[in-house]
């Protein structure tokens, strides 16, 4: 007699797997993603175009990779002269805003006087307008006392930037570190340049660093104020850049990109140099803390 065992079946379902994220969020995802590519082709563009001899319906350029279009380019604008020009403009720069621009917000931040938000935003008015509209004016003048087309004119015409950002990025700094700090050092016969040197130094190093850098990367990429006053020995790198493309003659454009080139990796080791030396994400925070302790 055959015994006939039965097994029960169970019905197994695969979960089914729910779409994360709304339309909308999609939407924003997608349009990241888009912009991530653009960027990546604008920057993916010259760099790939100075590396090669031709490019013409291909997917690469012609006797790809090569470097003598970076060479040409270093001989034929002298960018030895002009790379060694912007580094001395910005660190003039920085070292003159942060020698003007700290006093300054220390008195906001201190001192209680009529027209204090007037002056105030007197400081933000260069950071709010073009540079194009009170770029002109201070160029004629620049020019009518002999310093157009010069190094110091250079250095004084993005100063009217730069100071803002240093008054800008101090302030809050300043605000936020207890005053009776600075009395209990003067009840202990502290004078002010002590005071300031020892006491409130120390515990403005992370705002200078910050200021430094917004400095830095301003005076580096500034284009409209350094063109109006810059002469052929006080050219910076993007002032150079814009006369590669515009002035009169025929060049390879792999030789203006290869410039491009090198005024983008500059300013990428600038910026990665910096941020070596200065977290922003952590500014405030460091500032607090030591303000509090």
């Amino acid at each position: 007699m055959a015994i006939v065992q039965t097994i029960p079946t169970t019905d197994v379902t695969k979960p089914r797997r729910r779409i994360v994220g709304t339309p909308a969020q999609w939407v924003v995802w997608g349009c990241v993603a888009l912009f991530l590519i653009f960027l990546f082709g604008v920057v993916l563009a010259p760099l790939v175009n100075s590396l090669g001899q031709a490019w013409f319906n291909a997917w690469w350029p012609q006797g790809f990779p090569t470097l003598k279009w970076y060479q040409s380019a270093w001989t034929e604008f002298q960018l030895g002269q002009v790379i060694r020009v912007t580094l001395v403009v910005a660190i003039s720069v920085i070292v003159l805003s942060v020698l003007l621009g700290v006093p300054a917000s220390y008195v906001l931040a201190r001192r209680k006087f009529p027209g204090k938000q007037i002056v105030y935003g007197l400081f933000l008015l260069p950071v709010l307008m073009p540079p194009v509209t009170y770029g002109i004016p201070l160029a004629t003048a620049l020019y009518r006392v002999h310093l157009g087309g010069t190094l110091p004119g250079v250095i004084a015409v993005n100063l009217v930037p730069a100071v803002p950002f240093v008054v800008m990025t101090m302030t809050p700094f300043i605000e936020q570190i207890n005053p009776t700090i600075e009395s209990a050092a003067r009840m202990s016969g502290a004078g002010t340049g002590s005071v300031f040197t020892r006491i409130l130094a120390p515990l403005l190093v992370p705002g200078i660093l910050a200021s430094c850098v917004l400095v830095l990367v301003r005076t580096v990429g500034m284009f409209e104020l350094t063109f109006l006053v810059s002469g052929p020995t006080s050219t910076t790198l993007v002032v150079k850049l814009y006369y590669a493309m515009t002035a009169a003659g025929i060049r390879a454009q792999q030789q203006v990109d290869a410039m491009a080139v090198m005024y983008m990796l500059s300013m990428l080791v600038i910026l990665i140099i910096a941020l070596r030396f200065v977290n922003p994400t952590q500014l405030v925070a460091r500032v607090r803390d030591e303000a509090t302790d």
